[in-house]
């Protein structure tokens, strides 16, 4: 068991800015230190001995080519928007700040 406190709950508790009942902070001690002692199990095994890997099987994954396509023209990205500015080449939309 980790020892984990209520103290340490409410703690973390304060941090994720939560509002917990009596019982939910009994119930996190259990869990919480059931996490953490699982976490110190995973940070004992030795893997000294093991490759660093970023993937789980050896399987390579076929890159498509990359050829470069010509892109949409103003007029017809502008031609989409519900309000636009097309002389200026711009979409219209509404005011967010300060409005």
């Amino acid at each position: 068991m980790s020892g984990l406190t209520l103290d340490e709950v409410d703690r973390v508790a304060r941090m994720a800015r939560l509002e917990l009942t009596d019982a939910e902070r009994r119930q996190l001690v259990g869990q919480l230190g059931a996490i953490l002692d699982y976490a110190g199990r995973l940070a004992s095994v030795d893997t000294a001995g093991i490759a660093p890997g970023t993937h789980t099987s050896s399987l390579q994954m076929p890159e498509r080519s990359d050829h470069p396509t010509p892109g949409f023209q103003p007029e017809e990205v502008l031609g989409n928007a519900p309000a636009a500015d097309r002389a200026a080449g711009l979409f219209c939309v509404p005011r967010v700040i300060g409005g």
